[in-house]
């Protein structure tokens, strides 16, 4: 479970990198500044998620595997997919309607952080 977590959460960094040189060098002379604006909030979410789930790795390594922590894992890629995936695809497209999509992505990085901040608050505090 935390080599895939680890894995997942640089491939989503690298691609959140990617994709940010993309829309900086590529998309800002082609969209209008205010898709330009919701494209970088997209980049914005996607690496600090892709963060959080080699945050949720560690943690694994930390406390060992349990299901809270599996699931953080998958909310906030899912999250990722669909918050920053949606804001992307309605910048470059104009796509109203897809904007109905990042609030559900939304909910999956929030119910994903708290799943982390369960799994913290459960675990017995160490004495040194």
């Amino acid at each position: 479970m935390q080599r895939k977590l680890m894995a997942w959460g640089a491939v989503l960094a690298m691609l959140a990198v990617g994709v940010g040189a993309f829309g900086a060098h590529l998309l800002k002379p082609v969209i209008s500044e205010e898709y330009m604006k919701v494209y970088e909030t997209g980049v914005q979410y996607h690496l600090v998620h892709a963060l959080g789930v080699i945050l949720i790795a560690l943690a694994v390594g930390q406390w060992g595997e349990s299901t809270r922590l599996r699931w953080a894992g998958r909310l906030l890629i899912a999250g990722t997919i669909l918050f920053s995936g949606s804001l992307y695809v309605l910048s470059i497209s104009g796509i109203k309607v897809l904007g109905a999509i990042t609030p559900i992505g939304g909910v999956c990085f929030i119910a994903g952080w708290l799943c982390l901040a369960v799994e913290a608050f459960s675990r017995s505090k160490v004495t040194s």
